[in-house]
Formats: C-alpha cells, structure tokens, sequence
C-alpha cells in the first residue's frame, strides 16, 4: 500500500540438520538516499517448532554430560525478535551490493535454553556484505 514500505514473510523447512520449521517475519521502510543508494531498516520476528529449537538449542544427558552444561528440551514458538537494516548501492542496472546489520533478542524456547543461559547471551548481532545479480531473460 506504500510505495516506501516492504513485507516479506518465509517458513522453511529443515532437510538435513533437523526437519522442523522456521518462520520469519519482516517489514523494512525503505529510503533513496541517491538514485544509487537505498537505505532500509524494520522490525523482524522469528518462530520454530519443537524439532528446529531440539536440533539447535537442546542438550540431551549425553550432550550435558559431555558439556556440563544442564538438560534441556525445548518446545516450539517464538525464537527471536529485533531489528535490522540495510544500505544498499546500485553498482550497475542488474547488479547490487549490500552492506546489512541486524539485533535479536532471544525469546521462548530459545532463551530458555541451558546453552544460552548458562555459556551464551540472548542478545546476537550479524552483519555482513551481500552482492545479487539479476538475470533477465524472456522465453
């Protein structure tokens, strides 16, 4: 409805590590600094279900055994919420680069997790550099 506002919504599904789900949930509000360099930046939110959160954030006896870390089995739900951002350049018509950011905040199964708790933080930064090339073809 808005020519400066974005939304995307994913669910995948894991095929190797786990076979649980994750959802992800975005909007960015987006500004041409230049006909070449966008800015961008919104909330996120994330949610998974119980065999996503055992793959990733469970400690099983052998697994606490092991690590010392405590027992911990996770059900499915909210797995994070935060925000990110982008700055985006227009290095030729097919072809851009990104620089991006983004803040989570651990919640639910997550944030309970033993391995959190107890060796990690709730909160988690990511940046990184992007490049995309579009192929523009017609059959």
């Amino acid at each position: 409805p808005f020519d400066w506002l974005r939304a995307r919504a994913e669910l995948r599904r894991g095929i190797r590590a786990h076979s649980g789900f994750v959802a992800d949930i975005a909007a960015d509000a987006f500004y041409d600094v230049t006909p070449d360099v966008r800015i961008s930046g919104g909330p996120r939110v994330s949610f998974a279900s119980s065999d996503y959160f055992d793959a990733y954030y469970g400690v099983n006896a052998e697994e606490a055994v092991a690590s010392g870390l405590s027992r911990y089995r996770p059900g499915g739900g909210v797995k994070s919420a935060g925000l990110g951002g982008a700055v985006t350049w227009k290095v030729t018509e097919p072809m851009t680069a990104s620089l991006f950011g983004e803040y989570s905040r651990l919640m639910g199964p997550a944030a309970d997790s033993s391995l959190v708790k107890e060796r990690g933080s709730r909160d988690q930064f990511m940046i990184g550099v992007s490049t995309t090339y579009r192929f523009d073809f017609s059959m």
